[in-house]
């Protein structure tokens, strides 16, 4: 049986952060900075300082309060690959670390901007009935469904999948079972309904977090299980969009029909039957007109192979090389109650894991609507939840998190920290019953009840390679420096540095590496700190090391330079404070180094950003043994 509640526990406060540890770092506020239609404009000077406070940012005593603290603690504590938090502080009085939980009684409504003005979305969930929450039980000895390709299913299968939707959608408006009501949990989540449970200042975001696996995981679990229960089958299993195989890499078919209930409008017409962009959401597949016989078709079959070939090297890049540790791979720690703004996981949206902040947002984008400003639906947080191809796309994210835990790597697992797998979210079931799910329920899909159709994994096999080998790139001592020495003149900036429409080049000292054996091992990360961008906007750069190719020849996924990118996908609103994004990019470097015959010795690497969409600064680049 399953147990009931009334209201959440009380939680303890957590104290308050800052540390930086940038050579440069802004002056002016986060919240100014970004003015719509406005450049940036950064007041900066040497800082290194550890701030913490008791709910106070502009505590006078704060100074006093950090002395009887070790530095080194608190970024081992909540910094690190870890995320420890029960030897963080040698004060006597131990900082107690919060999981998040949504305030349900506080919701209200979520906002969009409109660039002008704010666009109000009531995104909250219907009012309990009978007052009660059910705490999540996983089912017992339930048969194994498991979730098919979306590009592989048969027609009875499709015939029971669109009736399913269909009845969903012609629920009651105020059912919490009703299409659009599903899909404002996502809108609830992402776009500032709802406060933490003791803290009712603090947005809950879901995103860029360690937060992001198991919602999306759980929200998809109940649409499903509504699905079936709608249609009297409780072994039903929806698809999966196959978007990392070749033979998947289109929109799914089933989806494109203008009748079917699968289908939605607000979708990118131009990109319904072309190939999807892995790294960015942009197609690079263009029809080339020829005189005599109308489109060359082989140049379309050409471009087709070499985003295909590009996809695999990202998703390679994704889940192999950059993601072989928790942190790496979930995101960063989330802790409640926290308002801080510093790079050690306590702010809302510290930062995404790989696939989250790539493939993930890079689909996102590539379905969604062009028309401005909002590009729905799967082209906002907001009103992603409205196409039905969302959850076959979260479906593949999801299936990610599973695949990522059966590849090689001893530190390919889950956290295990209680403030993590304590941390929960509300969902409605398939009978309309409200239930509160916790981290630690969703950890294992069998235990679900689903797992995936077994497909091909072709990226596994794409291992990328150099650019090409020439003396003092790629290879031996103080090549870093060789390549800054050709490039320093045009390229060197102080921080912070604004990324707009020119590349950027800079070289970042290495760290010596760590003697100690508990940290022998761990990966050298390449850490972006201090990422500020608004929120509304779409964003997207490329990060590259020891490249000396020309600016018009940008390092691509397959190139073992390219170490990475950072995207956001709009999903803020003006209406509140928090109208900017601060965040942060982890990027492992150990393949690449070894890749590109970087040894050791070498003290410097040269970092290159690429912007390819967007504006947005970075407030300091350092290398670090952290993941």
């Amino acid at each position: 049986m399953a147990s009931t509640t009334n209201s959440p526990s009380t939680l303890l406060t957590l104290p308050n952060f800052s540390i930086q540890t940038s050579t440069f770092l802004p002056k002016t506020s986060q919240r100014s900075i970004f003015q719509k239609k406005k450049p940036f404009n950064f007041n900066s000077k040497t800082v290194v300082s550890c701030k913490a406070s008791n709910g106070k940012q502009n505590d006078a005593d704060h100074t006093s309060f950090l002395n009887r603290f070790d530095r080194r603690d608190i970024l081992l504590g909540l910094g690190g690959g870890l995320y420890g938090a029960t030897s963080l502080v040698r004060d006597p009085f131990a900082l107690a670390v919060v999981p998040i939980e949504p305030e349900l009684s506080s919701c209200g409504e979520s906002t969009v901007d409109t660039g002008k003005t704010c666009m109000n979305v009531p995104c909250c969930p219907p009012e309990l009935k009978d007052s009660k929450i059910i705490d999540f039980e996983p089912p017992l000895g339930c048969k194994i469904r498991y979730r098919p390709a979306a590009h592989l299913v048969d027609r009875d299968y499709l015939y029971k999948f669109e009736l399913a939707m269909e009845r969903m959608k012609a629920l009651p408006v105020d059912d919490p079972r009703n299409f659009m009501q599903q899909a404002n949990i996502h809108c609830a989540y992402c776009n500032g309904a709802y406060s933490q449970v003791g803290f009712p200042d603090q947005k809950l975001e879901v995103h860029y977090s360690w937060l992001f696996f198991p919602f999306h995981r759980m929200y998809l679990y109940f649409f499903e299980r509504i699905l079936g229960k709608l249609i009297g089958d409780p072994d039903f299993a929806m698809p999966f969009w196959n978007w990392d195989s070749p033979c998947g890499m289109t929109m799914p078919q089933i989806y494109l029909d203008p009748y079917s209930p699968l289908y939605d409008e607000n979708r990118n017409l131009e990109h319904q039957h072309v190939l999807v962009n892995l790294n960015d959401g942009k197609s690079v597949i263009k029809q080339e007109k020829n005189e005599e016989d109308g489109f060359d078709k082989l140049t379309k079959r050409e471009q087709e192979r070499e985003q295909i070939k590009s996809n695999l090297y990202v998703m390679y890049q994704q889940m192999v090389r950059s993601a072989k540790t928790a942190s790496c791979f979930h995101g960063a720690a989330y802790l409640g109650g926290c308002v801080s703004e510093t790079d050690i996981g306590c702010t809302p949206e510290p930062r995404g894991g790989t696939i989250e902040n790539g493939a993930h947002i890079a689909v996102h984008k590539f379905v969604g609507a062009k028309n401005p400003p909002y590009n729905e639906d799967m082209g906002n947080f907001y009103s992603a939840g409205r196409d039905p191809l969302f959850y076959a796309h979260h479906g593949n994210v999801d299936r990610m998190w599973n695949i990522w835990k059966t590849l090689q790597g001893k530190k390919r697992r889950d956290f295990d920290q209680d403030v993590w797998l304590n941390s929960s979210f509300l969902f409605y079931d398939e009978n309309a019953n409200m239930v509160r799910v916790k981290v630690r329920d969703c950890l294992d899909s069998k235990t679900l009840g689903y797992d995936y159709q077994s497909v091909d994994i072709p990226w596994l096999r794409s291992k990328p390679t150099p650019r090409r080998s020439r003396p003092g790139v790629g290879r031996g001592q103080d090549q870093g420096q060789d390549v800054l020495a050709r490039r320093k003149s045009k390229y060197l900036r102080r921080f912070p540095i604004v990324l707009d429409k020119v590349a950027v080049r800079i070289e970042i000292l290495r760290p010596k590496k760590p003697i100690n054996k508990k940290k022998d091992d761990k990966e050298e990360v390449l850490v972006l700190q201090n990422i500020q961008l608004d929120r509304n906007d779409s964003v997207q750069f490329d990060v590259s090391i020891n490249d000396d190719e020309d600016d018009d020849n940008p390092c691509k996924p397959e190139d073992a330079e390219f170490v990475g990118s950072f995207s956001n996908l709009p999903h803020g609103d003006d209406c509140h404070s928090e109208a900017m994004l601060s965040t942060n990019l982890y990027l492992p470097l150990s393949d690449a180094l070894e890749d590109l015959k970087i040894p050791s010795e070498d003290r410097f690497i040269v970092v290159t950003l690429v912007p390819k969409e967007g504006e947005v600064s970075i407030g300091n680049i350092k290398i670090d043994y952290v993941c």
